[in-house]
């Protein structure tokens, strides 16, 4: 083999090997992209059950205790003390939405994703009516729920929020 053939193997195997890393890089990309569209797919099917949990309950505590329907918004629970009452422990003793104001729990992953361990946070705030994105100091008739899951496998926190309101149309 003379000279110049030897420099065409050498340009041969160095194509070759460029190739080779292209499309090693492309399959991890690929890869590393599909596990966290999985993640990112089971966080927001958690945090829409854990807002289909809050749904279920009633607008505030005072409704429970009274069985009327608020006509001022001073009798509803002060923006003060949102959260659980007195005696409520977790979301199978909670009665109103906005017993899950600071709520917590984490979900660890199955068999299937034993790295998927995911972390619920909600909160719960009165918010303006005409600017469900400001936090309003005192009670409104819409509260907003915000429930956040994060996990060590996720690039990115999932953030998920509605509005609650109470009507009466009497």
């Amino acid at each position: 083999m003379n000279t110049g053939q030897s420099l065409l193997a050498i340009g041969a195997m160095i194509l070759l090997s460029i190739l080779i890393l292209r499309v090693n890089n492309t399959f991890l990309t690929t890869s590393s992209t599909f596990m966290d569209t999985k993640f990112e797919i089971l966080a927001t099917s958690l945090a829409t059950s854990q807002m289909q949990e809050i749904d279920k309950l009633k607008f505030d505590q005072n409704s429970d205790t009274t069985g009327n329907y608020f006509t001022n918004t001073s009798e509803l629970t002060s923006p003060f003390s949102l959260g659980p009452e007195t005696g409520e422990t977790g979301p199978s003793t909670f009665n109103d939405i906005d017993d899950y104001n600071g709520y917590t729990t984490t979900i660890n992953g199955d068999s299937a994703l034993p790295s998927a361990n995911f972390n619920i946070r909600c909160t719960v705030n009165y918010v303006t009516d005409t600017n469900p994105n400001v936090v309003s100091s005192s009670a409104t008739w819409n509260k907003r729920i915000t429930v956040y899951v994060t996990s060590v496998s996720m690039p990115d926190t999932v953030k998920l929020s509605t509005i609650f309101s109470y009507w009466n149309f009497n």
